[in-house]
């Protein structure tokens, strides 16, 4: 099964048609959760034929209610559902930025919404947090706020690196927020995966706009659905963009509430694997000399490897390993200009078996690559 070269294009090609023969850990996706949660509700749905009429427009009413219990948000928060939390971070930008303004955000980040901010006329201003505590803190983001400033953005649990943010930092990063009058786009699309979550919106409730997705906690990636909540103001000031009049994806909602439903008498137990798979990938670096973890455990359901000093490329161990072992992780590139020639990303929400083939897979990649041993 040769893999065509070139850009990373490529590489999702042949993993799409090879799907089942991969080891998914290049998305972030959860491949943990029970199957029955999701695939009763859309069979449900489909023998009700509900695919055949708009769904109604502002989404199920007790899913909302759900996502919001789920979030632990005020039943005063507005809430709207979008084809994905890549949706709601696109309407967010948009409606929120304008041509000159700037955000606080970060490098390493997840760069699809720095995309968004300069489509808005705006500029990501990206202090580098690839040193520990290997996030934001809240003298970086006070240190990087101008008079340009018009919004602050905090991914927590953090996507490359699984950091996430003690709750000391994320009020006082909030309250930087209130006190200069800026929007906190608060992405906790991993907040699940954590031991500790806290969402900014209980310290700066009229600041923040929080976004949401089922992608990754409920394993539903492919049905595209999250959403973002806020003040009702904001959060009609967003919905200007919003392109889903006739609703989202009927089969996504119900699979969605679902899940919500049952959350906790499962979740429980993807967690726990996430955890031990963790072990499994630092045993596996451990093996490889120069290669590091800069953060561990992960509160997420992934984390960087970096391999910088073995003088292994990234993109080349991605495009090794995918071709000759069928593990699909992630080259840095994707995630940050300044660092990503230095690392891969690793997700790790997946079966054991295929966390154990990247534990194989990795050590041997990167000795047919010729990685060097550090000097001490």
């Amino acid at each position: 099964m040769p893999m065509p070269s070139g850009p990373a294009s490529d590489a999702f090609r042949y993993a799409h048609e090879h799907y089942a023969e991969v080891a998914w850990l290049s998305q972030n996706t959860n491949h943990l959760v029970p199957p029955e949660v999701v695939r009763d509700a859309v069979e449900q749905a489909l023998n009700e034929r509900r695919y055949e009429g708009y769904p109604y427009g502002p989404g199920l009413p007790e899913l909302k209610e759900r996502v919001r219990e789920d979030l632990g948000l005020p039943t005063e928060t507005q809430l709207s559902i979008t084809s994905g939390g890549t949706e709601a971070l696109y309407m967010s930008a948009r409606a929120l930025l304008s041509p000159g303004d700037e955000v606080v955000a970060s490098d390493p980040s997840y760069l699809i919404i720095h995309r968004f901010i300069e489509l808005s006329g705006a500029r990501a201003l990206d202090p580098s947090i690839y040193s520990p505590p290997y996030r934001l803190t809240s003298e970086l983001v006070n240190a990087s706020v101008g008079p340009k400033t018009k919004m602050v953005l905090l991914i927590d649990p953090l996507n490359p690196l699984g950091s996430s943010y003690p709750r000391e930092e994320v009020r006082a990063i909030a309250e930087i927020a209130h006190d200069r009058h800026l929007a906190l786009l608060n992405d906790v699309t991993y907040r699940d995966f954590a031991d500790r979550p806290t969402l900014a919106a209980e310290f700066a409730p009229d600041e923040t706009i929080t976004i949401w997705s089922v992608s990754k906690n409920c394993g539903m990636a492919g049905l595209r659905l999250g959403g973002l909540a806020g003040p009702e103001a904001r959060v009609r000031e967003i919905n200007r963009y919003n392109t889903n009049d006739l609703g989202v994806n009927i089969l996504a909602q119900f699979a969605a509430l679902a899940a919500l439903r049952s959350k906790a008498t499962w979740f429980p137990k993807v967690r726990a694997t996430t955890r031990a798979n963790q072990e499994t990938i630092r045993s596996a670096v451990a093996r490889v000399p120069g290669a590091t973890l800069p953060v561990f455990p992960s509160q997420a359901n992934m984390m960087a490897v970096d391999i910088a000093p073995t003088g292994v490329a990234p993109e080349v161990l991605e495009e090794r390993m995918l071709k000759d072992d069928g593990v699909f992780v992630r080259a840095g590139n994707y995630l940050s200009p300044r660092f990503g020639s230095r690392f891969i990303r690793v997700s790790f929400s997946n079966p054991p078996k295929d966390v154990e083939r990247f534990a194989v897979a990795f050590p041997k990649a990167m000795a047919k690559l010729g990685a060097r041993v550090p000097a001490v």
